[in-house]
């Protein structure tokens, strides 16, 4: 299939119904949603959304990577709309050179020094052999945040997007949000990260104004819904039920910078590149029950819409949602679960708030696979309430509120403070100063 195969088996968890959390308050969740909206709505769009997958994961067994595009950053800076349409319905992509590769290359070298002159103190996960950093203010990390054209695509990306309260785009701003950043050895499994949607669970459907972003779809019309409306989601709280995996902010899309090579089989990523309908499909599935002959899972007609099963699939209120093939069938999750390109040292891949993504297993590469987390976070109260908290932290040195439990960077050896933010004043302020 296309440029890249995709793995013959499940590697993950399967999530099924005697595992879940099944809490009363779910029933009342699904009722308020069938009765503000209709259960004929709901049943048009499960109908319309299912049928829409059987040509979107025949593409993705057909090509595969190919399905993500890549961009020259100077390319994405000046998209066509025709681009910028492909862009937004497959709702993910790479940006070649984002940043010089022999500036991630040194980012790459300033970093593993970073590491053995810190050695013992800088903690990560999973706790038996940290893959994934717990630091957030080191040299590179800063600087690949506010590097000049780290931002102009972070400001590309947001003006995807539109907010009916804000027709100025002044959200088009980026901010920049302190995540980790991974070094993965090649040799190991890993299953930490499983196939998976950021941004809440369970508050999709329970928070009111998170519920309003998709409310085209709870009303019967699924291929009118925009995922790239700011309107209601720039409000819509990710930790709505709080827990240590949930965000405090709103980020449009995520993404990592590459700070060395890595091909698809060398701990890549995984993407389901149908952001409109995967995610459609993901809200309606616990509105409706499987029927009772196995043989007829696959087709749409013969699930009946089921209001009395307090069962959200891959749903536990403080983590964020997760996905297997069996409770997600229509989805094809074995098949349509393409590995993005080769990346090289300073390109980006970027994923909607909204998509299915998965850091694959195996690592059957060389050499240690490393990336900066970053986000495209826009202006808005939510993150600027935010941001203002996580300047506090990182004047401080310590980890942000969303990754409590690092250690005091400050005190380790070769901290940067704020010699490390680059772009001028734009940088200063995505970092927090003048909000």
């Amino acid at each position: 299939m296309g440029s890249y195969g995709l793995p013959s088996e499940w590697e993950w968890p399967e999530y099924r119904r005697e595992d879940a959390e099944l809490d009363l308050e779910n029933i009342t969740i699904k009722r308020s949603i069938a009765a503000r909206y209709g259960e004929d709505g709901l049943r048009r769009s499960w109908i319309t959304v299912c049928k829409e997958l059987e040509e979107s994961s025949r593409q993705m067994r057909d090509e595969g990577s190919n399905l993500i595009k890549e961009f020259s950053w100077e390319e994405f800076l000046a998209l066509t709309d025709t681009d910028k349409e492909q862009i937004k319905r497959k709702g993910c992509f790479v940006v070649r050179d984002t940043v010089p590769k022999d500036t991630a290359n040194a980012w790459f070298d300033d970093i593993k020094t970073y590491l053995r002159e810190n050695e013992g103190v800088i903690t990560g996960w999973p706790k038996e052999q940290p893959y994934i950093l717990q630091l957030y203010w080191s040299r590179p990390q800063l600087e690949c945040r506010t590097h000049p054209r780290t931002m102009a695509v972070q400001r590309a990306i947001l003006n995807l997007f539109h907010d009916d309260e804000d027709p100025q785009k002044t959200f088009a701003a980026p901010l920049a949000y302190a995540d980790a950043m991974r070094i993965r050895p090649p040799g190991k499994p890993f299953h930490g990260l499983g196939p998976h949607i950021d941004a809440g669970s369970l508050c999709r459907w329970a928070d009111p104004e998170y519920c309003m972003v998709y409310d085209k779809i709870w009303a019967g019309k699924p291929e009118e819904f925009d995922p790239y409306d700011l309107t209601h989601r720039k409000r819509a709280n990710p930790s709505y039920y709080p827990g240590a995996a949930q965000s405090h902010v709103v980020r449009a899309f995520q993404g990592w910078t590459a700070l060395s090579p890595a091909s698809p089989h060398e701990g890549s990523l995984q993407l389901f590149p149908d952001l409109k309908y995967g995610i459609a499909y993901v809200l309606l599935r616990p509105f409706f029950q499987p029927p009772e002959n196995p043989a007829d899972i696959m087709d749409a007609e013969k699930w009946t819409l089921n209001l009395d099963d307090a069962w959200f699939p891959g749903v536990w209120r403080h983590t964020p949602q997760v996905l297997s093939p069996d409770a997600f069938p229509h989805l094809r999750l074995k098949e349509c679960l393409p590995y993005i390109p080769r990346m090289e040292p300073g390109d980006t891949v970027w994923w909607h708030m909204d998509m299915c993504h998965a850091v694959e297993v195996e690592h059957n590469g060389t050499q240690d696979a490393c990336v900066v987390y970053s986000a495209a976070t826009p202006t808005c109260e939510m993150n600027i309430n935010y941001m203002k908290g996580q300047l506090k932290d990182f004047l401080n040195g310590v980890s942000p509120e969303d990754f409590r439990g690092g250690c005091y960077e400050k005190g380790l050896k070769g901290f940067p403070g704020e010699s490390a933010i680059l772009n001028g004043e734009a940088g200063r302020k995505a970092v927090g100063f003048g909000l």
